[in-house]
């Protein structure tokens, strides 16, 4: 990624690009071997299975619809057996235009486009995370928490032809854009993320907080901050209003659109039902507790990042990341995946490994990885990521 706001004074760019990939490097490589492990994993497991493990990487679930929109366009939908619409209009267009794109300049097909975008976007991601943690608090911690995100439990996503990994680099770029106050790259990385996911609003909103803190601080508006604020939704904006314009439905036409997926938001409600619902038995009642640990466990790793006194910009990204993904009324065992881009959270677990020997953090690190590749392969050889 290039700085848009710098000058032509400095080292050249080559050797800036080769310092900072020397200085990242292990983390990179960390990443690599864990998504590497992950994809290995896969592979003999679906020898038991006799599935295929290229076909669950690019060809389930979300990347099927992903890959028509490149294919086809817009417009298409299906009806399900009690009514309900879901239209291809739901699902953002960067990526089925990256897979357009790639496809039209290789012998790639569409799905195969879509798997590679996000491989690269996956170590793009890894290497934004790690500019972040090692900006805020070392090396070690940045190391430490590209490997965390690469050994989440669904982590296996970050290979698949979703949108996921591929939103989280804009994310993380953007953040630390504006971490240095690099306003103009800070709002193009903004939009762009604003056109991967619906999610992008919280760039757009650690950004402008941001930039209302300078002004507040500072008592002035550099006019890169303001031209940065305004690119920033102009993503999430245009798609949201071009779908609304497509379907008659105005400014709510993408609420719609969502709604007709069973998605909304409902403040938890729903989410805390379905946690309820879960102790009508006994062996559903463990998972129950289970969704209960979890969800303690994301809102502590949110608190001890405040307590960490990480940036606000940060704070506001993930806390709307958290909220969208856990008061969303539809699509429960999405949920993980959409914690995916919440990155932040990790930065307390990163900098408590940091802070342990190194053969110790490795060990630790080797078996969550190994744990995380078995259950990577064992989900999506079973229910996966709807």
């Amino acid at each position: 990624m290039t700085d848009l706001d710098q000058g032509p004074a400095g080292p050249p760019a080559t050797g800036r690009l080769t310092r900072a990939l020397r200085h990242a490097a292990p983390a990179l490589l960390v990443y690599a071997g864990v998504r590497a492990l992950g994809l290995l994993v896969l592979a003999l497991w679906c020898l038991g299975t006799g599935k295929s493990p290229h076909t669950l990487l690019t060809a389930r679930w979300d990347s099927l619809w992903y890959t028509r929109v490149a294919e086809h366009g817009y417009g298409w939908s299906t009806t399900l057996p009690d009514g309900t619409v879901h239209s291809n209009l739901a699902f953002f267009p960067l990526l089925p235009w990256l897979e357009r794109a790639l496809s039209a300049i290789s012998p790639l097909s569409y799905a195969d486009a879509g798997m590679v975008v996000a491989w690269l976007a996956s170590l793009a991601a890894a290497w934004g995370i790690f500019l972040i943690a090692d900006r805020l608090y070392g090396r070690r911690a940045g190391v430490c928490a590209v490997t965390l995100w690469a050994v989440l439990p669904v982590g296996i996503v970050q290979s698949m032809a979703y949108s996921e990994a591929l939103f989280t680099a804009l994310a993380a770029w953007s953040l630390y854009a504006v971490l240095r106050e690099h306003w103009l790259t800070a709002g193009l990385l903004a939009a762009l993320a604003g056109l991967t996911r619906p999610v992008g609003m919280a760039v757009v909103a650690a950004l402008w907080v941001a930039a209302i803190l300078v002004v507040v601080r500072e008592r002035r508006a550099p006019w890169r901050m303001v031209l940065g604020a305004v690119l920033a939704p102009l993503g999430a904006a245009g798609y949201v209003l071009w779908v609304g314009q497509k379907t008659g439905g105005g400014l709510f036409g993408y609420l719609d659109v969502q709604k007709q997926w069973g998605n909304g938001f409902d403040f938890g409600y729903a989410f805390a039902r379905f946690i309820g619902d879960k102790f009508t038995s006994f062996p559903s009642a463990l998972a129950g507790v289970g969704l209960i640990v979890g969800v303690a466990a994301v809102i502590w790793l949110y608190v001890a990042g405040a307590r960490q006194k990480q940036p606000v910009p940060l704070l506001v990204y993930t806390g709307i990341v958290l909220a969208l993904a856990l008061c969303a009324s539809g699509y429960f065992g999405s949920k993980p995946r959409l914690l995916m881009p919440a990155f932040p959270l990790l930065l307390p677990l990163a900098v408590a490994l940091g802070r342990l020997r190194t053969p110790r953090s490795a060990a630790v690190l080797t078996v969550v990885g190994a744990a995380s590749a078995a259950y990577g392969a064992l989900w999506l050889n079973g229910s996966g990521p709807p």
